[in-house]
């Protein structure tokens, strides 16, 4: 059976150029754009056009470029910013405008100020008016996460029945745990009328480490895009990470789930926005971290040397990664030792092995990570 395609959209732009220190020129998100177009994200949000004249410059120019990705504006539910996202993407092949309005009661009554009525009518008012320029129009229901089931199955309805293509449902706080974030998703499915004529999507937040775990749970329950960033960077905490959520999908299977994502690319990509946005990668970051695919445990190196699957799920090679790495420190063992030798041409046998193991062992106390040159040397004396 064919898997069930997901869409990605790609949020880098927007939300996770909103990482303080992290801002762009025009030239370096013209880059990161046409990157994020040949790594085969379906959509790319690429800014909030109203913020600022540099912004609108930005998102204008990336519309006339990119033809094979939607590209997308962000606004709030208020005229005056639909105007700018809708004239910023005017020339894009595949134009969307985002717009939409807080839900929860949080949102409602203590940051609007306004009632639950009033929120429908505003919702409605920016779907209607966002599609007098675009066929295409998302609707976010800000704070979803922590929004009453019934009245955002409401707000959902309205919204849809004004013309909203796809309805994304964000956990903008990263409040929710799987298992809510997916409850609620389903609740969607089975009470809003019109829910199977639009895409759900994802939105979710990492405040509590489970933005990634979240929008799996979504996509289990219904939801047919998830919005993520390169790196998971993004406000606060920073977004579900695109290569996580990518490589989830494809590694499980059984899902039944897949993206059209080049993950060869992912590697590359993290590094382009990791470089572009002066923002380090951790090097324990799944995926596209420096360690993801290095073993310095004599136990599992001895593992991955017989067998790489013994301790890596992922094939290096699919996400952009040239091979696993071996990295010598005190724990590692004669095997790895011995490994790392023979790739420098120095083909010991095992029982010559001793003498060479006990120097390096001091030698790794002393300078913690063994490097080839220190090998050489050792194996030369």
């Amino acid at each position: 059976m064919a898997h069930k395609h997901i869409q990605i959209f790609d949020t880098t732009l927007r939300d996770g150029e909103q990482v303080p220190g992290c801002q762009l020129n025009t030239d370096e998100k013209i880059e990161i754009a046409l990157a994020l177009e040949k790594l085969g994200v379906d959509i790319m949000e690429v800014g909030f056009p109203i913020s600022s004249p540099g912004d609108f410059d930005s998102v204008s120019k990336i519309a006339s470029i990119i033809t094979e990705s939607t590209v997308c504006a962000l606004s709030r539910a208020v005229e005056k910013d639909i105007d700018a996202a809708a004239e910023a993407v005017k020339n894009a092949r595949m134009p969307r405008i985002h717009t939409g309005i807080g839900t929860s009661d949080s949102h409602v009554y203590s940051k609007l100020r306004t009632t639950r009525e009033n929120v429908l009518e505003r919702g409605v008012a920016a779907v209607k008016y966002a599609k007098r320029f675009v066929e295409d129009v998302e609707f976010y229901a800000e704070d979803a996460g922590r929004t009453d089931n019934e009245y955002l199955a409401k707000v959902l309805e309205v919204v849809i029945a004004a013309g909203a293509t796809v309805v994304n449902i964000p956990d903008t706080t990263g409040y929710c745990l799987p298992w809510q974030y997916g409850a609620k998703i389903k609740y969607i499915k089975e009470h809003v009328r019109g829910i199977d004529k639009v895409h759900i999507s994802t939105h979710c937040h990492n405040d509590l480490g489970l933005a990634t775990a979240n929008s799996i749970a979504g996509v289990e329950h219904g939801a047919t895009q998830v919005e993520c960033t390169i790196n998971g960077i993004g406000e606060r905490a920073g977004n579900a990470s695109l290569e996580e959520v990518v490589m989830i999908l494809r590694q499980h299977q059984d899902l039944n789930f897949d993206t059209r994502i080049q993950s060869r690319q992912l590697k590359s990509m993290s590094e382009l926005v990791s470089t572009r946005m002066r923002m380090p990668v951790q090097s324990n970051k799944a995926i596209v971290g420096s360690n993801a695919f290095s073993h310095s445990s004599g136990i599992h190196q001895d593992g991955v040397i017989k067998s790489r699957e013994t301790y890596e799920i992922i094939d290096p090679l699919d996400v952009g990664v040239h091979e696993s790495s071996i990295v010598l420190t005190a724990r590692s063992g004669r095997a790895a030792l011995k490994f790392r030798a023979a790739k420098l041409g120095f083909d010991v046998e095992r029982e010559q092995m001793e003498p060479y193991y006990e120097a390096f062992l001091k030698l790794a106390d002393e300078k913690k990570v063994v490097q080839d040159q220190d090998l050489l040397s050792l194996f030369s004396s």
